[in-house]
């Protein structure tokens, strides 16, 4: 089975040369406090509709020694997306006025504002080596539970693109058992509570190392085990199972 490595070293202030391949995308939720240092290396920016709001309400209050215009100017998203139900007008003149590219699909009610995010990723970087790049996605947590498990299916529904969901608190994303996977753990600025959580299916045997609480062939499934409130013991962390995994773990205070 290959191996698959995993790193947040987006969340590094210095991330180290080569490791800065991932795009950005902003959904309506409120922006972690480490949302500038993922812009700053994004190589692209994609706001799903109302995410527009908040890049434009909340990144000038995250600078609050500098003028809201010349922040909001230098915080533009590269792409707005979606079915356009939560943008105010003004935000989207806004962006528009500056160059932003607008797609609306608000013929489209099938899929997410995410899953239109990371279809329109997908399609714009087609030569991208996916083994290293990474769609990191904030606002995905918090807020409605229906929207927080629309989010989780989309790391379902795009399981060989590379998808993490970051909070203030904590990052999730999906281990797929066609893989070993070796994740390294930056303790500066993660852990050290993490979970690993069966979604799409029971697991019937996972084997961990690296955690306080390791799995050895463990079952895990909803109404059963569910490896929740672990510690992180190591610098890195193996995983693999026979069924697709969510990993999570806490995010240390900026």
């Amino acid at each position: 089975m290959e191996l698959m490595i995993h790193s947040s070293s987006f969340l590094l202030p210095n991330i180290p040369a080569g490791e800065e391949a991932y795009a950005l995308v902003l959904l309506n939720q409120r922006l972690p406090q480490f949302t500038p240092l993922l812009w700053q290396h994004a190589r692209v920016r994609v706001c799903a509709d109302g995410g527009a709001n908040r890049v434009y309400d909340e990144m000038p209050l995250l600078f609050p020694h500098e003028d809201a215009a010349i922040v909001r100017h230098r915080f533009k998203p590269d792409v707005i997306k979606g079915d356009m139900d939560s943008i105010r007008s003004e935000v989207l003149s806004f962006y528009s006025e500056l160059g932003t590219d607008v797609v609306d699909e608000s013929d489209d009610q099938d899929t997410t504002d995410l899953h239109k995010c990371i279809a329109y990723i997908n399609g714009a970087m087609p030569n991208v080596d996916k083994s290293s790049f990474c769609i990191l996605v904030t606002g995905a947590l918090g807020g409605r539970f229906d929207h927080e498990a629309g989010n989780l299916n989309v790391l379902h529904r795009f399981s060989t693109t590379r998808i993490t969901l970051l909070s203030d608190e904590c990052l999730i994303y999906l281990l797929p058992k066609t893989h070993r996977h070796e994740i390294h753990v930056n303790s500066s600025a993660e852990g050290p509570h993490c979970g690993l959580i069966p979604m799409g299916m029971p697991s019937g045997r996972t084997t961990t190392t690296g955690l306080q609480w390791d799995l050895n062939e463990a079952e895990m499934k909803f109404g059963g085990l569910v490896s929740t409130s672990n510690i992180v013991k190591a610098e890195k962390v193996t995983v693999e199972s026979d069924a697709d995994l969510l990993w999570t773990i806490s995010i240390k205070k900026f």
